[in-house]
């Protein structure tokens, strides 16, 4: 596993197309202020246009404050607004077309809700794999069932990238999912719905610090 890459993977902030735009940048402002460091866009129903149009914002602000930008599911929206990556699912561009139109050094993130399909993603070449749902969730409707904490760290712990965990999760999930093996968290309504982003940010930060550092997997040795 890429301790580097493991670290900037700690919290992936998930934006909400529910959420109006106007009022989602303050709040991945803060996010980003407060140490958060990587946001995705995932908006499924906006034109292209105004994919990239908002991609270029997120840009802007997370170069400001040194964090990662993914875009889900577009591979062209990436690309075309300089972000550092984008996040694949089972419908979008299959990884390994993704790579060859990639620019050197441009991170791709696979889901995967087995643990199959996690090996798959890593061997794929996969530079991390997000994993869940870890609880049932609103936003992803259509996911699979839910694999709780034990099954994504059971998961975490067999792959040799990073597993971010997804689905459902709470900022008070943070600290156990951590202990679990897990590399990172994704939150959509935990930080772009909360009254209090930046605090939402510090609270799990504070929980990936409070542990010591990972076991080098089985599958990465």
């Amino acid at each position: 596993m890429s301790s580097l890459l493991a670290e900037r993977l700690r919290l992936i902030v998930i934006t909400d197309e529910r959420v109006p735009w106007p009022q989602q940048r303050p709040r991945l402002a803060a996010a980003l202020a407060a140490g958060a460091p990587a946001v995705q866009l995932r908006d499924k129903t906006s034109s292209t246009r105004t994919l990239v149009e908002r991609a270029c914002e997120l840009r802007a602000l997370t170069a400001a404050h040194g964090a990662l930008l993914f875009v889900n599911d577009r591979l062209d929206v990436a690309l075309a607004a300089g972000a550092d990556g984008v996040h694949l699912g089972d419908d979008d561009l299959p990884l390994e077309a993704a790579r060859r139109w990639a620019p050197p050094g441009f991170l791709i993130g696979r889901s995967a809700d087995t643990l199959a399909q996690a090996q798959e993603a890593a061997a794929a070449s996969a530079d991390y794999v997000g994993v869940g749902p870890v609880f049932a969730t609103p936003t992803k409707p259509d996911a699979g069932p839910p694999l709780g904490i034990a099954g994504v760290g059971a998961v975490a712990r067999a792959v040799p990238v990073p597993v971010v965990a997804v689905g459902g999760v709470e900022p008070a999930h943070a600290a156990a999912l951590f202990a679990a093996g897990v590399a990172g968290v994704a939150l959509v309504r935990g930080v772009v719905r909360a009254s209090d982003p930046a605090a939402v940010v510090r609270l799990i930060l504070a929980a990936a610090a409070s542990l010591p550092p990972a076991p080098t997997n089985e599958a990465g040795a």
